[in-house]
């Protein structure tokens, strides 16, 4: 049942049940944190040897069996006991086992509270940083994309109905600033993360003349944490960071659906690549969008991680309780998650072929020009709901017809009103539509090609980490 007596079982006399044991232990989920405990480790030993709260001698042991307990974690060579809970008691013991009774002097003036506080934040910066990358590379293919299929146009929709047309790199650039306040919110997740738990001891600081500023520093972090008790008691930058995740998933679920629905035989605007999608086992002629359908599913399991650590955080009294060992789990996942799904997601837009004809053909149906034709008589002294009250009279007769606005007679448009001259219907033209449209953030083809220009400029000029979005 047991590899030995408990770290902490001085206080008891009888063996804890089996079942307890199993209960109890963390190990299954937080031995994906060992990297970051041995660094927690060799940066609290080094200290402890500074501040003379260790021997020169006592120090240099302790950090010889950390790098070689390293060595055998990187290697997956370390075997991990149930027995012993969780990863900072099993690296422990096996320290102590390796260099003999002077292991156990490593824990001095810390707790596994301060421990597991720090190694997380240590865990989720390591990964926040590949994130912000992932984001970054989905940033660059969509602009990639947006510069392939300029002069694209494609139909704009409210309510999932034709509005006005757009062009297609517009749209794609909308996904793009979606990520790049992302990629704001994560950076701002680093800064919160930037702070040591390392020496705040159990709940109440220590005794010892420890030097919490070092230990901050030679972990990277820009500052001890002021408050011992908030230190090992929240866990707010998780949920922070569960929050930001959650919305980064909202956005690619958002494009996961316009793509599902643009390679439906219904829209027919895309084509999606081979390498990422299946077929059906019954029915040879599918083409089934699986990627973006487990990324639009997979939404939930991180919105699912957000409510339930905030729901695990809610009641709890200052300070660590062991309710917070579930804060980890779903941490860990929603990383996974986010970063198979972005990972994806950067594969997938440089393949995806746009079909030009099938999308001009729907921007410019629907009427979809009708407030430009609103918009010609605004711009001779109509008042816009006068002009929305002819326009829309136009259009009741178009569908009466069936035929576009564009083909309505001259003399029918004059009879609605007599501002509608000889020069209104060219207003109605697909492409002089999309032009038109020249306020900054537009759809005009001119004020995309700076945007893409813009957004190269920027990209290459700043690292994910200080990126301007």
């Amino acid at each position: 049942m047991s590899d030995g007596p408990k770290m902490w079982g001085g206080r008891f006399a009888g063996d804890t049940d089996a079942l307890v044991e199993a209960f109890n232990a963390s190990i299954d989920v937080d031995k994906a944190m060992a990297l970051d405990d041995l660094d927690g480790s060799v940066a609290h030993a080094t200290m402890l040897g500074e501040t003379g709260i260790l021997t020169r001698e006592e120090t240099a042991a302790i950090l010889r069996g950390l790098e070689d307990l390293r060595r055998d974690v990187e290697r997956d060579r370390f075997d991990f006991k149930v027995a012993l809970e969780d990863v900072h008691m099993n690296l422990e013991a096996a320290l102590t086992e390796r260099i003999g009774p002077v292991g156990g002097k490593l824990h001095t003036a810390r707790s596994r509270n301060d421990q597991v506080a720090t190694d997380l934040r240590l865990w989720l910066r390591r990964h926040v940083r590949v994130l912000l990358q992932l984001l970054r590379r989905n940033r660059e293919v969509l602009v990639d994309a947006a510069d392939r299929w300029q002069g694209v146009v494609l139909p704009g929709y409210t309510h999932l109905q034709v509005a006005q047309p757009v062009a297609f790199s517009h749209h794609l650039l909308a996904w793009q600033e979606m990520f790049a306040r992302d990629e704001d919110r994560l950076r701002d997740v680093l800064k919160r993360l930037d702070v040591s738990p390392l020496g705040a001891g159990a709940l109440a600081g220590t005794t010892f003349p420890i030097d919490r500023m070092r230990t901050a520093t030679l972990l990277g972090f820009a500052r001890p944490a002021e408050n011992s008790l908030d230190a090992v008691s929240d866990r707010d930058f998780a949920i922070e960071f569960l929050s930001a995740a959650s919305i980064v998933m909202m956005h690619l679920s958002r494009m996961a659906e316009e793509l599902i629905l643009w390679s439906s035989n219904e829209f027919g605007f895309v084509e999606l690549p081979d390498s990422h999608t299946t077929g059906s086992s019954i029915m040879p002629q599918k083409k089934n969008p699986d990627v973006p359908e487990l990324i639009r599913g997979k939404t939930g399991r991180v919105y699912g991680s957000l409510v339930g650590l905030l729901t695990v955080m809610k009641g709890l009294p200052l300070a660590y309780n062991k309710d917070m060992q579930e804060d980890k789990e779903g941490v860990f996942d929603a990383v996974a998650t986010l970063r198979a799904c972005l990972t994806l997601q950067a594969e997938l837009v440089p393949r995806i072929e746009a079909k030009p004809d099938a999308m001009r053909a729907a921007a410019g149906a629907a009427y979809a020009n009708a407030t430009d034709l609103a918009d010609h008589l605004a711009k001779r002294g109509v008042p816009f709901r006068e002009a929305h009250e002819v326009v829309g009279r136009l259009v009741a007769r178009a569908l009466a017809d069936g035929v576009p606005l564009e083909a309505l007679p001259a003399d029918v448009l004059r009879a609605e009103h007599p501002a509608l001259d000889d020069d209104a219907l060219a207003v109605l033209d697909l492409d002089a539509v999309v032009a038109a449209r020249t306020s900054f953030g537009g759809t005009a083809p001119a004020r995309v090609a700076e945007r893409i220009e813009a957004l190269r400029a920027a990209l290459a000029a700043h690292g994910p980490e200080e990126a301007p979005a």
